[in-house]
């Protein structure tokens, strides 16, 4: 049962971000920090990509686990209340994003996806210099 009323949660949905996330910043940092250069949510491209290295030909998507329907990861649970509605949006969601990885792919870019749970402090470390690697290789 959800704690608050209908009108208060829509204010927090309302005010989920979907640009300059947590997870989004620390990647950035990480790789301005490390000397990568690269754009922001690039609108000719299919999906606004939250990170383009064009030096690299390589896209980065910092995935909330969540909206972006992680079913492998601890974060990722569904709603207990209107689950009609939560499942047909992250369906939509995941859908969307197979088809905007296929015709960035189909361009030529290389793709690469970072998962919020990905950077907890513990493995945070780690998996951006994967990142680095990744998108330097």
């Amino acid at each position: 049962m959800d704690n608050v009323s209908k009108k208060r949660r829509s204010e927090i949905m309302r005010n989920v971000k979907s640009t300059n996330t947590k997870p989004e910043i620390i990647v950035r940092k990480y790789l301005f920090a490390n000397g990568l250069r690269f754009r922001l949510h690039n609108k000719k491209l299919v999906g606004k990509p939250d990170i383009t290295l064009k030096k690299y030909n390589t896209i980065v998507f910092v995935n909330g686990c969540f909206w972006h329907g992680h079913s492998k990861c601890k974060i990722y649970t569904m709603p207990k209340s209107n689950v009609k509605f939560w499942n047909s949006k992250i369906e939509t969601n995941i859908e969307r994003d197979k088809g905007n990885i296929r015709e960035l792919k189909r361009l030529g870019w290389k793709i690469l996806i970072i998962w919020e749970c990905e950077l907890k402090n513990s493995q945070r470390f780690k998996m951006l210099n994967t990142l680095v690697k990744k998108i330097i290789s």
